[in-house]
């Protein structure tokens, strides 16, 4: 798969391009049915497939006060689409000026004029143009003008996989992380650095890797406490995370903290990716720091026995 920064880079000489278009979070199991159905449409080699993307994500221009958590970081979401086989990625910056173009200047500039367009594959209601002005019926007479074609995903197609960014994201503000997972086929995951901690965890016998978050537009999933899993050095280990403020020791600002089981490297300053599995509990405050500690040791003993069950 080769990427693009611009629509504006894209130079492709050899074929005519079936393309998709949409913001594209999460990647999840929605997104694979339209996915599939592209390459499966540029298998015989007539034709290159194209997915065209944006950044920042189109919430983050044109209503700046929404504060939009992503599920995906560009890098995460670059590597997930390259598992389709793509065979160019376009992530073009969304910015005012795009938001100003008219429908037609969309169609017949970008379209037609710089992506070589044969056909796209787009859901039945799709918007576009400037103010979201144009629908799928302009996108169809627009292919008739300009001799590209439409293949238009139904309504049916769409409510049978009846997932979207919005639902995984109300999901994981749930900590519903069972259901976040089932709709993106995947486990969920992000990455960061390993930062220095008040090393507490060890003082009763669980020592954290404290994480700081890579892009502070990635969305973490609700404070509380989840199995998790990383692999590290090509290892896979799991263990538990605590996302949250720590309230039976005072802590005032969010963390994010993994006590790994049966692990002892030290991974200071590493940079690693961490999936989650499931949830545990939510975030409790504890009257003592002994009631913190037999509450860990109940949590591992969950964690350990739902670990156990997904290796049979």
């Amino acid at each position: 798969m080769k990427k693009y920064d611009s629509i504006l880079d894209f130079k492709n000489n050899k074929s005519k391009t079936i393309i998709t278009i949409g913001t594209f979070d999460g990647v999840h199991i929605g997104h694979k049915s339209i996915l599939e159905k592209l390459k499966k449409r540029t298998n015989n080699g007539e034709y290159e497939s194209v997915v065209l993307t944006f950044f920042p994500h189109p919430r983050m221009v044109l209503n700046q006060e929404s504060n939009i958590k992503l599920i995906n970081t560009i890098e995460e979401k670059t590597n997930l689409l390259e598992s389709f086989g793509i065979d160019f990625l376009i992530i073009h910056p969304f910015d005012s000026t795009f938001s100003n173009l008219s429908a037609e200047e969309f169609v017949k500039n970008i379209l037609v004029d710089q992506l070589n367009v044969h056909e796209i594959i787009i859901g039945y209601d799709h918007r576009f143009g400037k103010n979201r002005s144009a629908d799928i019926n302009d996108l169809i007479n627009f292919g008739k003008e300009y001799d590209f074609l439409v293949d238009q995903i139904g309504a049916k197609e769409i409510d049978e996989i009846a997932v979207s960014s919005t639902k995984i994201r109300k999901a994981l503000q749930d900590g519903d992380i069972k259901l976040a997972n089932q709709y993106l086929g995947y486990s969920y995951f992000f990455s960061g650095k390993v930062i220095e901690g008040k090393q507490i965890g060890r003082t009763i016998g669980f020592p954290t890797a404290n994480i700081q978050l890579q892009e502070s537009y990635k969305m973490l999933p609700k404070n509380g406490v989840y199995v998790v899993s990383s692999k590290i050095d090509d290892v896979l280990y799991y263990g538990m995370m605590n996302i949250g403020k720590n309230p039976t020791i005072g802590e005032n600002e969010q963390s994010i903290e993994v006590h790994f089981f049966e692990f002892n490297q030290d991974l200071y300053k590493k940079t690693i990716e961490i999936s989650i599995l499931t949830t545990i509990r939510e975030e409790i405050k504890f009257n003592t720091i002994n009631d913190l500690r037999n509450q860990l040791e109940h949590d591992k003993k969950y964690s350990i026995n739902y670990i156990n069950n997904i290796k049979q």
